[in-house]
Parts: C-alpha cells; structure tokens; sequence
C-alpha cells in the first residue's frame, strides 16, 4: 500500500479507539455501562442498530456472494420491514418497561430461573460463534494487504476491538457505531464510483446491467417455492421474517441496542429506520458485488482469488495447464462481452472501436455496420449465447482449480471472501484504498464490540450475577463484565480461525444464527403471547426445538433460512402440549 493508505489506516484505528473511551459517561455505574443510562437519541440508536448488523462481513462477504451469485441475496431481507413493525408494537415496549438488563431477564419473571438461563445459554454459543466470523472477515483484508498470516491479523482486529468495549461499555460501543457508519456510506460511494470508472470507454453503468442481466447476475426475485433454495421470494418473507424478528426481538446484540433508547417511541423509531434503509444499503452493497464482476470481464480475475491456496498449487503441472486454458476462456469471454455490449448498447465511435476489437477481418478504423455483423450471424441473441457460454466456460476451469486446491490442501476451498478485497488493493488509486480498509474495520469494529457489549452482559447478568454472586457493589461487577468481554474476545479469535474455510463469510453468520434463533424465538412467543405456557414447558419446548433443527438440516437439504420457522413452530407445539399436562397435574 501507498503511505496515504497506511496513514488513513492507522489514523482512523487511533481516533476510534480514542474517542469510544472519550465519549464513556457513566461507566462505573451498571445502567451506564451495559445500557448507556437509557439516555441515548433514536438516531444514534438506529445508526448502531444498523452498525451492528452491518459487519465486515457485509463488506467483505456480500460483495463476494453477488460476485459469485448475483443479486439474488437480496431477498433474504424481504421480511425485514414485516419483522420491525411487529417488533415496534410488541418487544420494544415490552423489554423497556420491564426495565430489564437482558432480554432474557423477564423469562425467569415469566417462567422459570432455568428456562432463563438455558435461553441465555444458547444465545451466548450462537453469538459467541457469529462474533468469530465476523472477526474472520477483516482478517481476509489484513493478510492481503500486509503479507500476514490470518492468526496473526485475526488477533491484531479481534484484541484491537476487545478493548475500548472492555473499558468503554455500551456507550462507547453507540457512538463509535455513528460514526463508523458516516465513513462506511462515504466508502462504499467512492469505491462505486472507483469500480465504474475503470469500465471501458463506452461501456456505460446500463449496459453494464445488460452483461451481468445475461447472466443472471442482476436477477433479484426468484418466486419459485423451493424449500431447498436459500434464495427465494418465499424463503426471505417466511423464512427471513422470523429470523429477522427473533434476531432484532430476542437477541441480546440488538435487544441492547433499543433498550439505550430515551424512550420507548424512540427505540420504536431507531427499528424503523433500519427497516427503511436497510434494504437499499443491501442493494448498493450487492450492486457493488455485480460491478466487479462486470469490470473482470475486461480485466483477466485471478483464477484463484485466495492468495495462499494459489501458491500451495501454482508449481504443478495440473494448474500451470488449467492457467492457460482459463487465460484462453477469459479472452474468449472478453471479446463476447465486448461484442454483447456492443450490439446491444448505443453505436458510438468508442463502441465501433471494441468492435474492432471482438470481430477480426475489418479493418481496424472502420465502422462495421449492423446489418453485416448480423450476415455473420452476430445478432444480439446469439451474442448473449455465446457471451453466457463463454462464461460458463471460465467458470468450470475455475471450479477444476478449486478441486484441485482442496485435495492439496484436504481443506474445503472458498475464495468467495477474497474477491473484493483484492479489488480494493489491486486496482483501487492510493488514499482510495486506504479509505476502503478503513470503512471495512469501521463494519468489523461496530458489530464486534456490540457483540462482546452483549455477550459480557448476559454472562454477566443471567450467570454471575444470577447463580454465583447476588450481592455486590457495581464496581464488582463491573470488573468481572470486563474479564467477559475480554474471555469472549479471545473466544471469538479462535473461531475466526476456523470460519474463513466454511464458505461465503455472510451465509455462514446467518446459518450459525438460524440454528438458534428459531427456537429462540419460539421461547418469547410461548412468554408474550400465550398465557397457558408453563416454565416446563417452554424450557424442554425449546430443547426440542434445538433437536428439531439439528435433525432437519442433518437428514434433509431444507435452506438453512427454513430452520428458523422449524424451530419456532416446534418449541411453541411441544411447548403448548407440555404445559397442557403441566396444568393438568397441578
């Protein structure tokens, strides 16, 4: 990197950390450290609760997955809106009333000290396994920007963020999570921008739609009903609806969140703005994805974007034979996107040029009318055939290369994480780069301090304080909350170092929650709106929820999306049916 880069870099990780501690009020107090003393404004609650939820993970992962796949993952938010304003009617008044800690508190109120606990329980593993993928995904940043291996940057990020949420709370968490978020709108804009620029003379941002639409790169609904599918209109409004309502309504990370609000209506304001805008945000961040592939359509991408694989096989002869003929598809496939753009866009002098380029046989200089390129049979149809073909061409060379990584490595091989990031560093101009890192550890830094905010609380609340030390002044407390966040940190970290080879870092934090949440989210169901539902009941309703999912994504292909109404439906029904003899023993 150019030394503007190092010095935006290292300026921002210097000021955010500064100014999280700065801005601590009241951290010696319990209210103040885990809930900002409930004082904090809607806007600054929604920014976080978006921060939160925006990691690296979305940066890094999301733009990989609409690489690799399009537009498609859009629609695992379609039940987002749907989720909030239920939320804003039933959870936001219900937990800041109950003027509790955790979300988790009021079970015990409602049922019992052990449903409370074992809910607490599997959030605690669920959060604690998400923190370390998003741990994961900046690392991919680091180790390809300085050379490192992914340990060591993993514990510069993890440790980096440990620290101002050990010593600033919840507080310190909020109002970094604003600012972060100005300088991951102002990055994701310029790197737009940056992407767009580099397109050939003549290719404009529609018909750059117009190549990544003729494969299917720009297709964002798919209607079909297909329980296997991840992706589906279906599978994001059902699916995606109670995943949402038990992430926002029953995860500490977010329940926190609302609950630093001076108000209720307030904390039901901060939910709705990330309703509204987060599915926009997706769609730029996916968009972004779509763009890169369009800009290696005329710039050959690495056959292998993961930069250690690639050495652990560049040397054998199976490769060096699967380079040469991947540079052959990629010309192939150059010249049939240049063709495609061509017919299909606006005739211009630069057009006429990348014509030149695409048909051999006229000379250079020439205007090659219309009607003569469909005498040869270069119609736009048939264009968009051989451009189609011609990709998947390079996408099956790729695959080979892949399958060849693995039995080097006997790892399973995604590079989806590291298409992005090389981008950025490759091809990105000085202070660019060095702007985009730092919005990339802005996303990581919010979501993993509020994510060792919540898990510090609910071991802190739910456990220690609840079963091994009643009594004791805040500062105790405090201090042992401290130790959490840091013990979690360092959990995080060695998840981190096994998430990065589990595939597409963004489905991989959404398949860990959707084991969870469903079940979780069964559990409040049972609490809030059912008044028959017995402490037993809900307690081995949601251990027969957990089982349930574990069977259903062990013995069948369901979509991991799915999971989440399978575990609720199954908690509420062996719940209700427990508590039924329940109330007819006593």
């Amino acid at each position: 990197m150019h030394w503007l880069d190092w010095a935006i870099v290292a300026a921002y990780l210097i000021y955010i950390v500064y100014d999280g501690l700065r801005l601590t009020k009241k951290s010696n107090e319990i209210e103040g450290y885990f809930l900002a003393s409930r004082s904090l404004p809607w806007w600054a609650v929604g920014l976080s609760v978006m921060a939160t939820q925006l990691s690296a993970i979305t940066l890094v992962g999301t733009t990989g997955q609409a690489y690799a796949d399009g537009m498609r993952f859009v629609q695992f938010y379609f039940g987002l809106p749907f989720a909030m304003v239920i939320l804003c009617v039933t959870a936001v008044p219900f937990f800041y009333r109950a003027k509790v800690f955790t979300a988790y508190e009021y079970l015990e109120r409602r049922f019992d000290s052990k449903t409370r606990s074992l809910t607490s329980f599997f959030f605690l593993v669920s959060r604690g396994l998400s923190c370390g993928v998003i741990v994961a995904a900046p690392s991919v940043v680091l180790s390809l920007v300085l050379g490192w291996n992914e340990l060591t940057t993993i514990l510069v990020m993890g440790l980096t963020t440990t620290i101002y949420t050990m010593f600033g709370g919840v507080q310190a968490v909020a109002w970094t999570d604003v600012k972060q978020m100005v300088i991951i709108f102002i990055g994701l804009g310029i790197i737009l921008f940056v992407i767009i620029g580099q397109f050939p003379a003549g290719v404009s941002v529609g018909e750059a739609m117009d190549l990544a639409g003729a494969v299917g790169r720009m297709k964002a609904v798919d209607t079909s009903f297909n329980l296997n599918e991840t992706y589906t209109l279906w599978s994001g409004l059902i699916g995606g609806l109670f995943l949402m309502l038990s992430y926002f309504g029953c995860d500490q990370s977010q329940v926190q969140r609302f609950l630093t609000a001076k108000s209720v209506s307030e904390g039901r304001t901060s939910l709705l703005m990330s309703a509204f805008i987060k599915i926009p945000m997706q769609l730029l961040i996916l968009f972004i994805g779509v763009m890169v592939f369009v800009f290696y359509q005329f710039v050959q991408p690495p056959m292998i974007f993961k930069a250690d694989d690639r050495a652990k096989v560049e040397q054998i002869a199976e490769y060096k034979d699967l380079e040469k003929d991947y540079a052959v598809a990629y010309e192939k496939r150059r010249r049939s996107a240049l063709l495609f753009s061509s017919l299909n866009g606006e005739r211009t002098a630069e057009k006429d040029a990348l014509l030149q380029e695409a048909v051999v046989g006229f000379v250079k200089g020439d205007s090659i009318p219309t009607d003569a390129l469909r005498n040869l049979g270069l119609d736009g149809e048939k264009a968009k055939e051989n451009y189609a073909a011609a990709n998947q061409e390079m996408n099956s060379i790729r695959k080979r290369a892949g399958d060849l990584v693995k039995s080097v490595t006997g790892k399973a091989f995604n590079d989806t994480n590291y298409v992005f990031p090389s981008f950025v560093t490759k091809y990105a101009p000085a202070g660019v780069i060095g702007l985009i890192i730092a919005a990339i550890f802005a996303a990581a830094m919010s979501s993993i301090s509020a994510e060792l905010a919540s898990l510090s609380t609910a071991t802190v609340i739910d456990f220690y304080r609840r079963h091994f030390k009643k009594e004791a002044p805040d500062a105790h407390y405090l201090f042992v909350s401290k130790i959490a966040t840091g013990c979690w940190g360092i959990f995080a970290c060695i998840v981190a170092v096994y998430a990065g080879r589990l595939g597409s870092l963004i489905e991989v934090v959404n398949k860990f929650g959707s084991y969870f949440y469903g079940s979780i989210l069964g559990v409040f169901v049972l609490a809030i709106a059912t008044k028959r539902a017995t402490g037993n009941g809900a307690f081995f309703g949601l251990l027969a929820g957990m089982a349930t999912v574990a069977v259903v994504g062990n013995t069948t292909k369901i979509s991991f999306l799915w999971y989440n109404v399978v575990g609720c439906v199954a908690v509420v029904i062996v719940g209700m049916l427990i508590s039924l003899f329940d109330r007819k023993e006593k």
